[in-house]
C-alpha cells in the first residue's frame, strides 16, 4: 500500500465550511494524496455525524479522518471501520460523557476570544472582528474577509450534548497543538493531546493553522497516512 491508497477526510469546524481546507487540499493533491471535504451542516452533533459518515461512504479504502476545532469531537463519533487514523488540529477531543462546550470553557478564555451567545434564531455566530482578533490572527486580510464571509453558524445543540466512547481510543490519533491560539487554550490542547496519548506536533500557530499553516497541517496528515500505509 502507498499514501496514493489511504483517502484523507477533513472535517470543518464551527464558523468555517469545507473551503477553510483549500490550501491542504491543494498540498496534499500535489502530493498525491485524495482529500476530501466533509460538509458539516453544524445543526447538531448527530447531524454532524450523520453528515460526516455519508462522506465516508463515498470514499473507497482506509481513511485518515481530520478533524479542525470543534470537529475533533465529531471524527471520534464514527464508527466506520474504515477509519484507520485521526487527526487533530487545534481541534477539541472530548472524552465519554463530556460536552464540546464543557471542554471548551474548562479554562479562561483569552482576552481577545469573542463573547458567544446565540442569536434571535438560536444560532452561535462569530463576530466579524473575532477573525482577525482570535480566530485567525495570523490570516491575511484577502483570507479573512474570505473566512468572515463565508462563515456557517453553530447550533447549542452540537456542543451540549455529552458524547459517547471516542474513536480515539481505538486507533492512533495525532494532534497539531497550536500554541498561539486564542479560541482554545493550548493547555487544554496539550491536556486532550497527553490524555489521547497521541503523537504530538506543537507550533506556534493560530487557531486556523488549516489557512495560515497549511504546510504544518499537510505535514502531520502525512504522518498519519503513512502510518496507516505501513499497518
Amino acid at each position: 500500500m502507498s499514501n496514493k491508497d489511504v483517502r484523507v477526510v477533513l472535517a470543518h469546524g464551527a464558523w468555517a465550511d469545507g473551503s477553510s481546507w483549500a490550501r491542504v487540499i491543494t498540498a496534499l493533491d500535489a502530493e498525491g494524496i485524495t482529500a476530501v471535504a466533509a460538509p458539516l451542516p453544524l445543526t447538531s452533533l448527530a447531524d454532524d455525524v450523520a453528515a460526516l459518515n455519508r462522506t465516508l461512504d463515498r470514499v473507497a479504502g482506509p481513511v485518515a479522518l481530520v478533524g479542525h476545532a470543534y470537529a475533533g469531537a465529531v471524527i471520534a463519533e464514527t464508527r466506520s471501520p474504515r477509519v484507520k487514523a485521526l487527526v487533530y488540529v487545534a481541534a477539541l477531543a472530548p472524552d465519554e460523557g463530556e460536552t464540546v462546550a464543557g471542554v471548551f470553557y474548562r479554562l479562561p478564555s483569552h482576552p481577545f476570544a469573542p463573547k458567544l451567545a446565540p442569536d434571535a434564531n438560536g444560532l452561535i455566530w462569530l463576530p466579524e472582528s473575532a477573525f482577525a482578533a482570535a480566530f485567525a490572527q495570523g490570516a491575511r486580510s484577502e483570507d479573512l474577509a474570505v473566512l468572515a464571509a463565508v462563515q456557517r453558524p453553530i447550533s447549542p445543540a452540537c456542543i451540549t450534548v455529552p458524547v459517547g466512547r471516542p474513536l480515539w481510543k481505538d486507533v492512533p490519533s495525532w494532534f497539531l497543538v497550536a500554541e498561539d491560539d486564542r479560541m482554545i487554550a493550548p493547555e487544554t490542547q496539550r491536556g486532550m493531546a497527553a490524555r489521547m496519548q497521541a503523537t504530538v506536533r506543537s507550533h506556534p500557530v493560530d487557531h486556523a493553522p488549516i489557512v495560515t499553516a497549511p504546510k504544518l497541517v499537510t505535514d502531520i496528515i502525512r504522518e498519519a497516512v503513512e502510518n496507516v500505509t505501513e499497518h
